[in-house]
């Protein structure tokens, strides 16, 4: 262990997919540069115990195996917990970490719906000395971090339209077998905006944009799959999501298009932005992991994108060469960075500017999301 740093103490809540790839993330730490803080994988707890040995093979620091995540939260050994829970369990156990006072990184949609959000912002205003993130680890990629600060520059001039989304086709195989994102119960009605959506709205909530109305297309396209037994049972949920939104901000009113997308044919798990402006415009896709499609424009000047190859241009310094590609596991690990930096530090002390989504930031998803329901429910424009 690394001398002269703060070692923050984790526990971790659901070991499936997404807490495998947090605690590989804590294994990369030392890919990291000039961090005066350290975390420590101490606790782990998910129903199934099966899922214990990865973890205690792997980290010779954790001291507590657990069904119970309430033993996680009573443990003074432990100072923050990431939660990657089914979204029906958000609102109780994310309550129940900030009112134990242990800082929480959770998983999206921070709510199965607006009321059990609401629940949430309610525990985060009462404890203001918790820190309380959500995770989304896209807008960490280099690419993303330079539309960013382009938005932030003004370099856009007046812009005509946004386009951001999350697209992958894991679901169009009628054959895979069915699971909670299917089930309404537990992944909530909002379907695939509830998982995919924030990776969507992040960047475009930052920098301002909320929607004052959406327009929503939703699509359940498959609509019974096999269970574990091969019986086909209902699915519930939409596999795919089309937001036409309009954003006003200051002098600037442009729409703006939100896709999340569970059956988008040949996407593995594309991530993109695309930003046109009567100035400067700018895409980005994970498609194409280092490459920057920018175009400036003046007027009477001729009409060419440029495209850079941006390498390994990351938040937090790395070892990694800048000629090198950055992948979904640097997201995560720079995601994560972010979020011990502003426990560390807090926000206005954080070693660089752009910070993990905040409860404000889901609340304004969930207000974007209920309206899209309600826009497919009536076929008409929701204003917000």
């Amino acid at each position: 262990m690394a001398k002269n740093k703060q070692i923050i103490r984790f526990g971790i809540i659901g070991l499936g997919l997404m807490g495998r790839e947090f605690g590989s993330a804590a294994a990369r730490w030392c890919h990291l540069l000039n961090l005066d803080f350290e975390p420590q994988i101490v606790g782990i707890c998910d129903s199934n115990p099966a899922l214990f040995p990865w973890f205690a093979d792997n980290f010779d620091t954790v001291r507590i195996q657990t069904t119970d995540y309430r033993d996680l939260l009573a443990s003074s050994a432990i100072d923050a917990i990431y939660c990657a829970v089914p979204h029906n369990l958000h609102a109780d156990m994310y309550c129940d970490i900030i009112r134990a006072g242990k800082h929480l990184l959770g998983e999206k949609p921070f709510g199965i719906d607006s009321e059990a959000n609401a629940r949430i912002m309610a525990c985060v205003e009462d404890n203001p000395q918790v820190v309380v993130a959500c995770s989304s680890e896209f807008p960490f990629f280099p690419a993303a971090q330079r539309i960013v600060r382009h938005i932030q520059e003004g370099r856009f001039g007046t812009i005509l339209e946004v386009w951001s989304g999350l697209l992958h086709s894991s679901d169009l195989d009628p054959n895979k077998k069915i699971n909670w994102k299917r089930m309404i119960a537990i992944n909530g009605e909002y379907g695939c905006m509830g998982d995919l959506g924030m990776h969507a709205l992040h960047i475009p909530l930052r920098m301002g944009w909320m929607p004052r109305s959406v327009h929503a297309q939703l699509s359940n396209v498959i609509r019974r799959r096999p269970d574990a037994s091969g019986q086909l049972v209902p699915c519930e949920t939409w596999d795919n999501a089309t937001l036409s939104c309009r954003v006003t901000q200051a002098d600037q009113d442009f729409p703006m298009y939100i896709q999340t997308h569970r059956i988008a044919p040949g996407e593995t798990n594309t991530w993109y932005l695309r930003i046109l402006g009567t100035a400067f415009s700018a895409e980005y896709s994970t498609k194409q992991p280092k490459t920057l499609r920018t175009m400036n424009y003046a007027s009477g000047a001729e009409q060419a994108w440029s495209v850079l190859d941006l390498g390994y241009e990351t938040a937090y310094p790395t070892i990694t060469g800048g000629i090198f590609e950055f992948g979904f596991s640097d997201g995560l690990l720079q995601m994560w960075a972010a979020f011990c930096d502003q426990l560390v530090h807090g926000r206005e002390g954080m070693k660089q500017g752009f910070y993990c989504a905040t409860p404000q930031e889901t609340q304004q998803h969930h207000r974007v999301l209920t309206a899209a329901l309600e826009s497919h429910r009536q076929q008409a424009v929701i204003t917000l």
